[in-house]
């Protein structure tokens, strides 16, 4: 009887043994895979070439990284086409489209020559759908043709304090033997000058807008902020640009209390994701 019941008792300590030294492998082992899998998730590296961060309110820096530094600034050329459009032309006024205009590359409506539409209408295509067609129309109602709108471009960049800044047209595509650049900085001045007009803080806002021309053809329109269709806690407004040459750049703001808080972004191969980071990580600020 006591051979048996020690062997019952050497079975049961032998059977608590591999449990117990089981269970504390198996433990080990999902906290060395927690910690590999730590040690895989690297922290997000801004991709952006050039970045500005501020509170415009208050003229307090938030990030910078290469804020001076020549970039292409693509489609937010067109933030500057926009300022002087509000600048000189009225709102309501109606404009006619022209041949030069209609053969522009995309991104574009598609305009038709001798199609009629307001000004205001144009601006809504040119800040949603970034419409090179439309640009070209509005320049040439404010200047007589492109060239002379660049050189208005030029011009009002340098007054803003813009001085690193050289457009060689309205829309921001490339131009073959004609160098146009801008910094992280200058685009905050130019956009800062923008926000002024109740038009331009009202259209930067809108994810949809369906416009018309004079005779009735409907064009709805799109953001391609892609922030404006995320579920980020806070909406960022503004405006995108994009070639190869420049990559994605994004020029834009935000309201928090009573303050304005702009961002820009330049040659960047993870546009959301960097802006996202500077504003949660850097910033602080919850989306």
């Amino acid at each position: 009887m006591r051979r048996i019941r020690y062997s019952r008792i050497l079975f049961i300590w032998i059977f608590l043994y591999i449990f117990l030294a089981v269970s504390s492998t198996e433990s080990e082992a999902r906290v060395l895979s927690k910690s590999r899998g730590k040690r895989r998730s690297k922290p997000h590296s801004v991709s952006a070439k050039s970045a500005f961060f501020i509170n415009s309110s208050r003229q307090k820096r938030l990030y910078s990284k290469n804020a001076y530094m020549k970039v292409q600034p693509a489609s937010t050329t067109k933030v500057m086409t926009v300022l002087l459009v509000m600048e000189r032309l009225d709102l309501n006024k109606v404009l006619i489209v022209s041949a030069n205009a209609s053969n522009v590359q995309p991104s574009k409506l598609h305009l038709v020559p001798g199609e009629q539409y307001k000004v205001k209408d144009l601006l809504y295509a040119v800040l949603l759908n970034s419409a090179n067609d439309a640009s070209i129309v509005l320049a040439e109602a404010v200047a007589g043709s492109e060239a002379e709108f660049v050189k208005l471009m030029n011009d009002r960049a340098r007054r803003l304090g813009a001085r690193e800044t050289k457009f060689s047209n309205s829309n921001g595509l490339p131009t073959r033997g004609v160098s146009q650049y801008t910094t992280a900085y200058d685009m905050y001045l130019i956009f800062r000058e923008a926000l002024k007009y109740d038009f331009f803080r009202e259209a930067i806002t809108y994810k949809f807008k369906t416009i018309y021309s004079q005779r009735g053809r409907r064009i709805p329109l799109r953001s391609h902020n892609k922030m404006l269709f995320t579920d980020w806690g806070k909406n960022i407004y503004g405006k995108t640009g994009y070639t190869r040459a420049a990559q994605s750049c994004f020029v834009g703001c935000f309201l928090k209390q009573k303050d304005i808080f702009i961002i820009t972004v330049f040659g960047c191969n993870k546009r959301w994701e960097d802006i996202k980071y500077i504003l949660k990580t850097i910033g602080r600020f919850p989306l």
